[in-house]
């Protein structure tokens, strides 16, 4: 039953290509494969945004929406029509083509980046053998959609918006890529699927997450921090500081054009949270051998939907960095530590004897930690200094 249960989408696509001539076959199949991920994770955002308004309200003392609907959760019907109606204003002398098709490369990127995302068993629209090189190649095309967003607005506000973005993401993208290779370096590939079935396994009821390692951990942090930055969200968002350059590579964007950016930004981070859970969280594998009878998709949405709390938990929490600390964290802090989590992974695949690997590694990350926290703590630049006049 449990089987039947866990495999019951991959049974009814079947059962429906079953009943479709052989010749249609590919294309329905591709449907099939394609149209949940265009309904199920846009839902997920409209959620998501309630969800989120009410807890930052919580953390600010104060009430998030709770006029539209019970509980307010009609609030994300009332904004989508709210931009729908209102009206979209071309600046003049901008580039019409391209202002339209930023907001829309962006969302297609975004909604790429799942076709190699496993949400369960045999649940993934197609299983590449470079899967993890395809997801970081599709992730490029944000920074053009960016750049064509706040060149063609004709507006330097925008310009500089957009290529404060695209300096913030590409260095982020460093330590976040680099992160990525200590995971391929143990699955010794680089298909999603196979890397989940890489940590599938269970010793003494323990499943056998690369999280729970010293280098998975290391590299897990390194990627949320990375991938924060990289969503644009709380405490790097820096793109879209509104007291610095009104709002970022979107100045000129309104109405329905300006909710593709919102959509965007969530399947974004969306995406990226769910290959932080396939790369370390072992997928859609259960936390413990007694409970593998419940459907492996359950797993995988309740691993992302605590990844995307804490999101938002930092976003209400931690204030906004200054640029020059934000650039300074990416290459100095991260991307160090990343190399030397790749060479953590390599002692500990070389080490046989688990206990001397696990002394090893845990001394040398120890180490590592105390002369950065040491470093940092004697840097003036990561200090902020005040200076008088003394006239």
């Amino acid at each position: 039953m449990a089987e039947f249960v866990d495999q019951f989408f991959i049974l009814l696509k079947h059962w429906m290509l079953s009943r479709v001539p052989p010749a249609g076959q590919p294309i329905v199949s591709a449907l099939l494969s394609v149209v949940p991920v265009l309904i199920v994770f846009p839902a997920l955002f409209a959620f998501v945004t309630v969800l989120e308004r009410k807890w930052l309200g919580r953390i600010q003392n104060r009430y998030g929406p709770n006029r539209v609907g019970p509980y307010g959760l009609l609030q994300p019907m009332a904004d989508a029509i709210k931009t729908l109606t209102k009206e979209a204003v071309l600046p003049r002398g901008a580039d019409g083509i391209a202002h339209l098709s930023a907001p829309v490369l962006l969302v297609v990127a975004a909604l790429m980046a799942y076709a190699v995302l496993p949400v369960g068993r045999n649940m993934i629209v197609v299983d590449l053998n470079s899967g993890v090189l395809y997801f970081f190649a599709v992730g490029a095309l944000v920074e053009l959609a960016i750049f064509m967003a706040g060149w063609s607005g004709r507006n330097k506000y925008a310009l500089i918006g957009a290529m404060r973005a695209i300096a913030q993401m590409i260095s982020y993208e460093v330590p976040l890529v680099l992160a990525s290779v200590v995971v391929v370096m143990a699955a010794g590939t680089l298909s999603t699927v196979g890397i989940v079935e890489a940590q599938s396994g269970y010793s003494y009821g323990w499943p056998h997450w690369f999280l729970f390692t010293p280098w998975g951990f290391v590299g897990f942090l390194l990627f949320m921090v990375a991938a924060t930055a990289e969503a644009n969200r709380s405490p790097f968002d820096l793109p879209e500081g509104e007291s610095e350059i009104i709002a970022g590579y979107y100045t000129e964007y309104a109405g329905f054009k300006f909710a593709l950016f919102f959509l965007a930004e969530y399947l974004g981070m969306f995406a990226t949270t769910g290959m932080a859970v396939t790369l370390f969280l072992g997928g859609w594998s259960a936390p413990a051998s007694f409970l593998i009878w419940v459907p492996t998709y359950i797993w995988f949405f309740v691993k992302l939907f605590m990844l995307i709390t804490l999101f938002i938990w930092i976003r209400g929490t931690l204030p906004r960095l200054r640029m020059d600390h934000l650039m300074k964290l990416a290459w100095k802090v991260l991307l160090p530590l990343a190399l030397f989590n790749i060479a953590l992974m390599a002692i500990w695949n070389f080490i046989v004897i688990g206990i001397i690997r696990w002394g090893i590694c845990l001394l040398l990350s120890l180490v590592v930690l105390i002369f950065l926290q040491s470093w940092l703590g004697q840097s003036k630049s990561w200090r902020r200094e005040y200076k008088y006049s003394e006239e």
